[in-house]
Parts: C-alpha cells; sequence; structure tokens
C-alpha cells in the first residue's frame, strides 16, 4: 500500500478498505499530531484532535473534494478547525513544572548539556505557542511541517502572499521573542535550530 497515493488511499478507504485506510492513518497520522500539538502545546489536546481528523475522513468521507486540493492539505484544514475549537473553548496553557530538587551539575556536564538542550527547545515551543495563531499556523505549516507556500495556503484558505506575509510577520515576532529570552537560552537556540 506504500505505493499508493494519498488520494488512492482514501478512495479505497472510502469504499470499505481497512488496510488503505490503516495505511493512510499511519503516513498522515505523525504529521496531523505534530501540527496539533504545535498549534495548541498540550498533547490531550492534540491527540483528541487527530482522531477528530480521522473520524471526519471516516465518518464524512465527501468533505474531501480532491479538485479542491491534496488531502493532506485537507487533513491540516480539519485539524486546524478542531484545534482552533480548542483554543477558543480552553484559553489555559499548561506549563511544565520545574523540578527544584534537580542539581544538573550534580549530574554531570551530559546532564547539563540535554537539560540546557531541553530548556532552548522549551523555550522555542513557548514562544512559537505565543504567537498570535495567524502567524502561529503559517510558522508551524512552512517552517515546523515544511509544507510549501501553495500548500499552508490551500490548509488556510487564504492567498499564497497572504501566507508569505504572515510567515514573514510570525517569524520576525518569534525572533524578537526568543532575543528577549536570557542570552544562554538564545545560544543555545542557535545551536540547537
Amino acid at each position: 500500500m506504500s505505493d499508493f497515493t494519498d488520494e488512492e488511499l482514501f478512495r479505497r478507504s472510502a469504499k470499505g478498505d481497512e488496510h488503505a485506510f490503516t495505511a493512510l492513518y499511519r503516513r498522515r497520522h505523525p504529521s496531523v499530531f505534530r501540527f496539533a500539538l504545535h498549534m495548541s502545546g498540550r498533547t490531550e489536546v492534540a491527540e483528541e484532535v487527530t482522531q477528530d481528523v480521522f473520524l471526519t475522513l471516516i465518518r464524512e468521507p465527501g468533505r474531501f473534494d480532491e479538485t479542491r486540493g491534496a488531502l493532506s492539505a485537507f487533513l491540516f484544514g480539519v485539524a486546524r478547525n478542531c484545534v482552533l475549537r480548542h483554543i477558543e473553548r480552553d484559553r489555559r496553557h499548561v506549563l511544565m513544572e520545574e523540578d527544584s530538587d534537580f542539581d544538573p551539575e550534580a549530574e554531570g556536564p551530559d546532564v547539563l548539556a540535554e537539560l540546557t538542550r531541553e530548556q532552548a527547545i522549551d523555550a522555542v515551543r513557548q514562544a512559537v505557542l505565543s504567537l498570535p495563531s495567524t502567524y502561529r499556523e503559517v510558522v508551524v505549516l512552512c517552517d515546523l511541517e515544511e509544507m510549501s507556500y501553495s500548500g499552508a495556503a490551500d490548509v488556510l484558505g487564504v492567498p499564497v502572499g497572504t501566507v508569505r506575509s504572515r510567515l514573514n510577520r510570525g517569524r520576525g515576532l518569534l525572533l524578537d521573542k526568543l532575543r528577549a529570552k536570557e542570552p544562554g537560552v538564545r545560544s543555545a537556540v542557535r545551536c540547537s535550530a
């Protein structure tokens, strides 16, 4: 089934082929989950959104129209709408608690390097999450999911020029947020990026 395109797998699954649906799910599940996680910042929301996306595909196969774009763009569009509904319903973000008893220097230099890397990654995640949703969407789609401008435009339902301008503005805001962090975090971010 790996030789089939997403659209071919979809057509087969819409006709009841469970193996085709499983292949499509295995192929697209990770990217839909990552997108939802980057947009919401919460694993439980990403899991629920991913489930909703694929349930939509099963329950309402007629919603996807091949003439309007790729299946991946449709999946990201459904995920986007689900995430936005979650964000509207629940504005609070769960922040990771810091363990005050942990002494990285007592654990050795490798642990300290790993902790620094994790702090940098967390700083980037928090900076992305703090972006307004219109900019966060394009940063996640284009920079983190490596989607083309036209693919992101299909997902968001906006012209390619709008994607470009939002991405430019979003990257600028993201850079400003990361520059405002501590110098140690900024240097670690440059190394991990």
